[in-house]
This record gives C-alpha cells, sequence and structure tokens, in this order.
C-alpha cells in the first residue's frame, strides 16, 4: 500500500495540493524562468517529481473527480468566445496537421513493432498504442476490447508507460514554442481571436455575476450533451453515442458564441477560469505517472513508445515544416498548407493526449482562435483511433 505525505483518501487535502500545483504554475509565469518553460510545463514536472517521491498520491478520487467533473466543463468555458466565422481557416489547417499525426503515429507503432519483440501479439500491443495516440483512452480500451488482448500485467504496464510518457510529452508541447529557432522554421501567425467583443471582454471587470453565468453555461451545455448522449443510446439501444459527447458539447458551445457574440461577450472570466482548472487537470494527469512501476515492469515497452513518439515527432514538425516552408513560397498567406508551429502542437496533442488537453494547452499557451480546432482535432480522433489500431494489428498480426 501507497505511503504519501497526503493519504488518497484524504480528498480535500489532495485537492488542494493539485491547486497549489497550479497556483505555483502561474506564479511562475512572472519569472523569467517559469516565463521561458511556461507554467504548464512546471505544473506538470512538479506534478510528477511530487507523486513519486510521495508528496501526493499517484491515484486518488480527487483525480477521478477532476477527469470526471472538471474537465468536460473545460470546453464550454473556453469556447464562450469561439466565433465558428473566425476559425473555420484555422480548422482547416489543424486538420491538414492532424492527419501528419496521425500517419506519424501508424508509422511509428509499425517500425517500433519491427525493431522489438514485443512478444507473439506484438500486433495487438501495436493496434492498441496506434488506437490511443490517434484518439486517446477511448480508442484504447476500444481496441483491447475487440482484440480480447487479456494479459492483465501487460495492460497495466502499457497504462503506466501511456501516463508518464504522455505527460513528459504534453510538457515538451508546452516548452517547443519558447524556441525561436523552431518557431523560424513554420509559418508565422498569432492565434488569437481580435475583434472588437474580445477588446471589450478583456477590458471589463470580472465580476460575481460574470462567473456565474460562465459556470451556468458551462454546466448548462454538458448537462444538455449528456442528456442527448443519454437519449440517443436509450433509443437506439447502443453505447455508440457515447462518442459523441465532445462533439455535442462543442456544438452546444460555439453556437451561441457564433450567433449571439453580444451576449456571450458578457461571460467575461469564463476563460480564465477554464484555465485555472487546466492546470489542475494537467497536474492531476501528471500525479499518475509512477516512475518506478515503469522501470521495473516495463523498459521494452517504454522503448517502444518512444519510438512511436519520436517518429510521430518527427513526422508532424519535420515533414510539417518542409510542407510549411514550401507551400509559403508558391501561396498566400491564407494558404491551407502554410502550418505553424502552434497548429502543429495543437495537432499532435489532440492525436496523443485528446480532445481535452488540446484547448486547455492552446489557452494556456496564448492561441484562443485554436482551443475549438484543437477539439474537433481530437474528435476526429475518437472516430478515426479505433478503425486505425485495427487496421495495425491486422497488418502486424501472423
Amino acid at each position: 500500500m501507497e505511503s504519501n505525505l497526503i493519504p488518497a483518501d484524504r480528498h480535500f487535502a489532495v485537492a488542494a495540493a493539485l491547486f497549489a500545483i497550479a497556483l505555483f504554475g502561474f506564479w511562475s509565469e512572472h519569472k523569467p524562468w517559469g516565463r521561458l518553460v511556461t507554467g504548464t510545463v512546471i505544473a506538470i514536472l512538479v506534478a510528477i517529481v511530487a507523486s513519486n517521491v510521495g508528496i501526493i498520491p499517484k491515484d486518488a478520487v480527487a483525480y477521478s473527480f477532476v477527469f470526471r467533473y472538471l474537465v468536460p466543463i473545460l470546453i464550454p468555458l473556453f469556447l464562450i468566445h469561439a466565433d465558428v466565422r473566425r476559425i473555420l481557416m484555422e480548422s482547416g489547417r489543424v486538420g491538414i496537421a492532424f492527419i501528419l499525426a496521425c500517419l506519424g503515429t501508424t508509422i511509428g507503432a509499425v517500425v517500433g513493432a519491427k525493431l522489438l519483440d514485443l512478444g507473439f501479439r506484438e500486433g495487438d500491443l501495436a493496434g492498441i498504442f496506434t488506437a490511443t495516440y490517434t484518439g486517446g483512452s477511448v480508442n484504447y480500451a476500444a481496441v483491447i476490447r475487440s482484440t480480447e488482448f487479456d494479459d492483465a500485467s501487460t495492460i497495466s504496464a502499457a497504462t503506466a508507460v501511456d501516463n508518464l510518457m504522455s505527460a513528459i510529452f504534453l510538457a515538451a508541447l508546452a516548452f517547443m514554442p519558447a524556441s525561436r529557432w523552431l518557431m523560424s522554421n513554420f509559418a508565422k501567425r498569432t492565434h488569437r481571436e481580435t475583434s472588437a467583443i474580445d477588446a471589450v471582454q478583456e477590458s471589463r471587470q470580472v465580476t460575481g455575476f460574470s462567473l456565474a453565468a460562465s459556470l451556468a453555461f458551462a454546466l448548462g451545455v454538458v448537462a444538455l450533451s449528456d442528456f442527448l448522449v443519454m437519449g440517443l443510446n436509450q433509443w437506439f439501444d447502443s453505447e455508440d453515442f457515447s462518442r459523441l459527447r465532445y462533439v455535442f458539447i462543442t456544438l452546444f458551445s460555439v453556437l451561441p458564441a457564433t450567433f449571439f457574440p453580444g451576449a456571450m461577450a458578457r461571460l467575461h472570466g469564463g476563460q480564465t477560469l477554464g484555465m485555472v482548472l487546466a492546470f489542475v487537470f494537467f497536474a492531476a494527469i501528471a500525479a499518475g505517472a509512477d516512475v518506478a512501476k515503469l522501470i521495473s515492469v516495463a523498459p521494452i515497452l517504454l522503448l517502444f513508445v518512444i519510438i512511436i513518439l519520436s517518429i510521430h515527432a518527427l513526422i508532424v514538425f519535420g515533414l510539417g515544416s518542409v510542407i510549411s516552408k514550401v507551400a509559403s513560397r508558391v501561396a498566400t498567406e491564407n494558404n491551407l498548407f502554410a502550418l505553424s508551429l502552434p497548429e502543429l502542437i495543437t495537432a499532435s496533442n489532440a492525436a496523443i493526449l485528446g480532445a481535452t488537453t488540446a484547448p486547455a494547452l492552446a489557452m494556456a499557451r496564448g492561441w484562443p482562435a485554436l482551443a475549438t480546432p484543437g477539439i474537433l482535432a481530437g474528435v476526429a480522433g475518437y472516430i478515426v483511433g479505433t478503425p486505425l489500431g485495427l487496421a495495425v494489428t491486422t497488418l502486424l498480426s501472423p
């Protein structure tokens, strides 16, 4: 049994630790070293260290509460001002970048399986990691069920590897824009939503009314989406519609922002509140990274995932840079193929970690225009992840 300074069953103490880590992340951004590394990376690294030295638990009910109840409301809070008319072009470029991300993951899984001896079910393992790194945990579970992979110890080790490497990869993505050299190799774009409404929004004082209205909107969107998903599941006697949860959340968030931008502009402070919860979310993800378990149980799986993520990054950012440079020379500024580093980071994030971390990181890095495209790319990952994973399993199975 784990012995931690803060026990897992002390729910408020664990929650206080998560918010303290988030607070430290925000505080660090006021320091030169914090601005360089970013508060997001600081929060992730502090949570990994804190959980692995025994300050906070690696698994706790408080973390489950964050994932189950706080994460869904992040999306409506981030999309309060997401006027679809201003993001269509952004979505197109992130969509192209997401295709590169899926390609990179697939090639990485195949190459990794060919280079390493993963056992007689290496095709299943390659398919499982292909699915999770193009669509997230939903596809991870779906491919495990589809392949009837029942080796509990291997699944446990794979989960430990996934948790740690996902947190490290997220930190790396957040750090990349700090490099001027990297930014110079891609199309330059600010990805900030600029309009008269935004200017008014930023200049107004956050009030109790605005925060209450923002929370009511976010909770109402999630409740309406869940009601619709539950109704469709019951109507068709199927659980397949559960995958559409974030599609509906996104739809019900952007419709008011698109057709009633003036009214939504009054909900100032909502995105800031979403940022606070996003940092808590990052800390909860990172806390589950069990370094000792990974080293002792799954070294070959660790190497396998390193190969997948390395090839994924090489294709996304290497090939993405080439495409961006060629497109910038032969076409206009609005060319869909003139990809910026933030667009590629958002797409990679959506593929590796899913539809929830992509908008959270976009907002944390100051790219609000990429929040909605990040969600849409993540939702696309839910759709293509399972069939892509099963295709890799079929390709590599004897």
